[in-house]
């Protein structure tokens, strides 16, 4: 199979980059709507809290999800938990380790940035079928995890 024509590529890999911006403007509206106040690196650390179901991560961990020094943590940890989102939690088998749990309150901050997130795809994602939908969200599975691996 041969490749695309070059400005294929760049003509798609454009409209990736618009559409990901009007997401995320969308998003944003959603959020003030909401009367929510969290940045975009803010929201990302709450969601990956939020998955962590085995045990509360570790700043370090952290700092490797979110592909930042350990000091952007640190950062992003005291803003959420100056609001109440998050807590620093001793390690039970370390003590000079920290982790990092939600709180109530984040977890409530945590459905609605989904509850936006999802209105946002809604409204970006209005004018096209369901068959049209599912079209794309298998394209996108695709790009994302790879060829070849599970959806």
């Amino acid at each position: 199979m041969s490749s695309p024509e070059p400005s294929v590529s760049a003509n798609v890999a454009e409209q990736l980059v618009r559409l990901t911006r009007r997401m995320h403007r969308s998003q944003k509206r959603h959020m003030a709507d909401l009367d929510l106040a969290f940045t975009p690196a803010q929201s990302r650390l709450l969601r990956i809290v939020g998955h962590c179901h085995d045990a509360p991560p570790r700043m370090a961990d952290l700092a490797e999800r979110l592909e930042v020094v350990p000091r952007a943590v640190t950062t992003l940890v005291d803003a959420l938990e100056a609001n109440g989102a998050v807590r620093r939690v001793p390690d039970p088998t370390n003590r000079r380790v920290v982790r990092i749990e939600l709180t109530d309150t984040g977890r409530s901050a945590l459905r609605a940035l989904r509850g936006a997130r999802r209105a946002a795809a809604e409204e970006i994602l209005a004018p096209l079928t369901a068959e049209q939908r599912a079209e794309l969200g298998g394209l996108l599975s695709t790009l994302v995890d790879g060829p070849g691996e599970p959806h």
